[in-house]
């Protein structure tokens, strides 16, 4: 399956940014354009049953990884490839990391577990409450104050878009854990409602490197843009 793709910037790397669930392509929109001006491509998907990327009430991790997949390859110039997933996009890009082989990692507040097992109706119906009332800009940002007003027009669109149908069938499966390669980072808010302490720990210990954002929320590049761009050299200089 062929996914929804905002290209910007020229360079011979290229960036793939993978959001969150029930967030889409557009809640880079600040970190796209620092991307570009540091000569990168940027490739900002909409993952299956969110933005303007296909539904698929069947889906599983491994056809959202694999769609992924098929669609950087159907954009690919050939150089190196940089994977950025926050959440439950990082969680789809250590499923892809395998096939896509990116030069660099970064997960952005995820454990890299997956848990399965959910009851298809109940988590439907959950994920439709709280589509309905991230829907509205007003009351994000009451409930995220440090949303600016486009930010919060930006996760409100993303929000109507959002398919409960096909995110909720990827938690229906089997349990997952994936294990960090050598060239990944994980950067986690500080404290995490997230990733524990423990968490941090066990990614260090499987080879990867852990950097934190102290009072930062979920989405930490919202809540801490700057120390966000701070945190990641490699990629914002």
């Amino acid at each position: 399956m062929l996914l929804h793709v905002d290209e910007s910037g020229i360079g011979p790397r290229t960036v793939v940014l993978l959001h969150g669930m029930m967030g889409s392509s557009e809640s880079w929109h600040r970190v796209v354009p620092r991307l570009a001006r540091r000569g990168f491509r940027v490739l900002a998907l909409d993952l299956p049953g969110h933005g303007l990327s296909p539904r698929e009430p069947h889906l599983t991790i491994e056809t959202v990884a694999a769609s992924v997949v098929e669609t950087v390859k159907s954009r690919a110039t050939g150089g190196p490839v940089i994977g950025l997933g926050h959440s439950y996009g990082a969680t789809v890009l250590a499923q892809a990391a395998a096939s896509l082989r990116p030069r660099l990692a970064v997960y952005v507040d995820a454990t890299l577990r997956l848990t399965g097992g959910a009851d298809r109706a109940s988590l439907v119906e959950a994920y439709e409450k709280d589509r309905r009332a991230r829907s509205s800009s007003e009351v994000l940002r009451t409930a995220r104050p440090f949303y600016s007003a486009a930010d919060a027009e930006v996760e409100a669109r993303a929000a109507e878009r959002f398919d409960p149908e096909t995110m909720a069938s990827v938690s229906c499966g089997i349990d997952h854990a994936w294990v960090p390669g050598p060239a990944s980072i994980l950067v986690r808010a500080d404290p995490s409602a997230w990733v524990s302490d423990d968490d941090a720990r066990r990614f260090a210990r499987q080879g990867g490197e852990v950097r934190s954002i102290p009072g930062a929320a979920h989405t930490l590049w919202y809540s801490h843009f700057d120390e966000f761009m701070a945190a990641l050299p490699e990629l914002f200089g």
